[in-house]
C-alpha cells in the first residue's frame, strides 16, 4: 500500500514556549513519565505550552506491543538504544505526581500508565495510592485516570473504594474486527470493565475513545458508540490514528472533518454526556471540560435514532 499523503487538515503547527521548557523541567525534576513523550502525542507542544500533561505511572515499559503505540514494550528497545526493565512500583511515585501537580497549579490531573500484566493488581493500587495522594495536595484538583484492562480482574477495583477518580476512563481503541493490533487485549473485556466500574462507583464519570484511520468502517465505528453506551459509558472521544514510526501499524485513511462531525452527531444521538471527535482528539482531549460537567447524567441508553 502506498504512503498516505497528510491532508490539510492534519497539519498542525508545533510552538513552544519557557512554559514548555519549565514543564519538561519539572519532569525531569520528579522523574515523572507523561504519555505525551512515550506516546509521541501530536499535541505535546500545545499541551505543554499550557502547563497541562497527562502523567503516566508504573515505568515506561509495558508488558504489551500494541501495533499503534509508540510506548517501549519488552520487544522493542528504548530509545537510548538500552534493553527495557521491568521493576517494581516506586513506592514514592504518587507523592511525586501529586507535588508536580502542586506545581503546575492543575484544575484537572489525568493519571494513566503502561499495563503491568507482570503486576498482580494489574497497578491498581498503585493508581489509588496516587489518587489519594493528589487529594492529599491538591483538594480542588479534579482527578482523571485512564487505565489498562487489568486482565479482566474486576475485583481489583476494589482499591478505589476509598480513592474514587473524579473520571474513569479506558480506551476502547478501535473496532473488533481490528482487535489483532492489540494482542492480550479484548473488546468484550475493556466493555466489561467499564461497566463493572460503573456499576461499583455510579456517581463517577465513565469515558472512552476509539481512533480512526486503521481500515474500520463508519459502521463499525457507529456499532462501537453503541456499544460503549450500552455499556453505561458516559463520555467518549475519538480521534485520528497517526502511525508513531514507520515499523508501526501504517495509516490506512485520513478520515475527513466532516466524517469527524458525524460521528460526533451519532454519539451525541446517542446520548453520550460529552463527545469530542476530530482529527487531533486524544484521550485527554479537553478533558478539564469533561470533568467540568461530570456532575450530570448521560441519560439510559435508548438505542438512539
Amino acid at each position: 500500500m502506498a504512503d498516505l499523503r497528510k491532508p490539510s487538515w492534519l497539519k498542525k503547527r508545533i510552538f513552544g514556549s519557557g512554559r514548555t521548557g519549565e514543564v519538561l523541567c519539572l519532569l525531569k525534576r520528579k522523574e515523572l513519565h507523561t504519555v505525551c513523550q512515550g506516546a509521541r502525542c501530536p499535541n505535546l507542544s500545545e499541551c505543554f505550552d499550557r502547563g497541562t500533561a497527562t502523567f503516566m505511572i508504573l515505568g515506561e515499559v509495558c508488558t504489551r506491543e500494541c501495533g499503534f503505540c509508540g510506548v517501549t514494550s519488552p520487544l522493542s528497545p528504548l530509545r537510548s538504544g538500552e534493553g527495557p526493565v521491568l521493576g517494581k512500583p516506586e513506592a514514592d511515585e504518587p507523592l511525586r505526581v501529586a507535588e508536580a501537580v502542586a506545581e503546575l497549579k492543575l484544575a484537572h490531573a489525568v493519571i494513566t500508565s503502561v499495563t503491568r500484566d507482570d503486576l498482580s493488581d494489574g497497578g491498581a493500587g498503585h493508581f489509588a495510592d496516587t489518587v489519594r495522594a493528589i487529594r492529599r495536595l491538591n483538594p480542588s484538583t479534579t482527578i482523571e485516570i485512564l487505565t489498562p484492562d487489568f486482565k479482566g480482574a474486576f475485583a481489583v477495583l476494589s482499591a478505589f473504594d476509598n480513592a474514587e477518580p473524579d473520571i474513569f476512563n479506558h480506551n476502547l481503541e478501535t473496532v473488533p474486527s481490528l482487535y489483532h493490533v492489540r494482542p492480550g487485549a479484548s473488546h468484550a473485556r475493556s466493555l466489561s470493565l467499564l461497566l463493572a466500574f460503573k456499576e461499583r462507583f455510579p456517581s463517577v464519570m465513565t469515558k472512552s475513545g476509539l481512533m480512526v484511520g486503521l481500515g474500520e468502517s463508519r459502521e463499525e465505528i457507529f456499532q462501537a458508540l453503541e456499544d460503549l453506551r450500552k455499556h453505561r459509558v458516559d463520555a467518549v472521544t475519538v480521534g485520528q490514528y497517526l502511525s508513531p514510526t514507520a515499523r508501526h501499524v501504517p495509516v490506512r485513511e485520513y478520515v475527513t472533518p466532516e466524517q469527524f462531525a458525524l460521528y460526533e452527531k451519532q454519539a451525541r444521538a446517542l446520548g453520550f454526556m460529552e463527545a469530542f471527535c476530530g482529527p487531533f482528539v486524544r484521550s485527554s482531549y479537553r478533558a478539564g471540560e469533561m470533568a467540568r460537567h461530570r456532575e450530570r447524567r448521560a441519560p439510559a441508553f435508548s438505542g438512539g435514532e
